[in-house]
């Protein structure tokens, strides 16, 4: 039996409607975006990961992080996803185990004032709530942009973005969103490396 796309379309843009409207998910967006700002203008490094399509997401910020935040204003982030190096990922994952292909990055790349994004529908893959607890102990601050129920990951992480959606697609497309607004705001400010804006 075939469904009519009308009946997939119209509750998906319901949901992603209705998950950006909470006053208190626009203020949580607007404190990453400045906390983003912060951290570039003080010349630290900014760090994103997830798996599977949030992987993909991790890659696509922080191509529009180091990038598109600068295209403006001359000045990108200093930005890695740590997703994107696939023989880094395979090699720890062989030899240290999936749950710390984040984590070992974070602990041999990570300083304090940095800051790790961690993207996850579920909130709940052992890999990154290693990553939140490993940037954690090494200084590192931590935000996460999650779906479902938050997870774990909610209680772990610093500062949290969390859309009560139980659907892997919505939740997914809601972490690019945050991102690129988080992007275009970015790319009206002037980030002066010697103070914080």
């Amino acid at each position: 039996m075939k469904t009519n796309m009308d009946a997939i379309i119209e509750p998906y843009i319901d949901k992603l409607f209705c998950a950006l409207r909470g006053a208190h998910v626009q203020d949580s967006i607007h404190a990453l975006a400045n906390e983003l700002g912060a951290v570039a203008a003080s010349g630290r490094s900014i760090y994103l990961c997830g798996n599977g399509g949030s992987a993909g997401n991790a890659i696509h910020l922080a191509n529009d992080l180091l990038y598109g935040a600068g295209k403006t204003n001359g000045v990108g982030l200093s930005v890695e996803a740590l997703s994107a190096n696939g023989a880094v990922m395979t090699c720890l994952g062989n030899d240290l185990g999936y749950e710390n292909i984040f984590s070992e990055q974070i602990r041999v790349k990570g300083r304090a004032g940095d800051l790790l994004v961690v993207l996850s529908g579920s909130g709940n893959s052992p890999n990154i709530a290693k990553a939140i607890t490993t940037a954690k102990a090494v200084g590192v601050n931590t935000w996460a942009i999650l779906g479902f129920d938050g997870g774990i990951c909610k209680t772990l992480a610093n500062n949290v973005i969390h859309f009560e959606v139980h659907d892997m697609q919505v939740a997914e497309d809601l972490q690019l969103i945050v991102g690129h607004l988080c992007m275009q705001w970015l790319s009206t400010q002037t980030f002066d490396r010697t103070k914080d804006i």
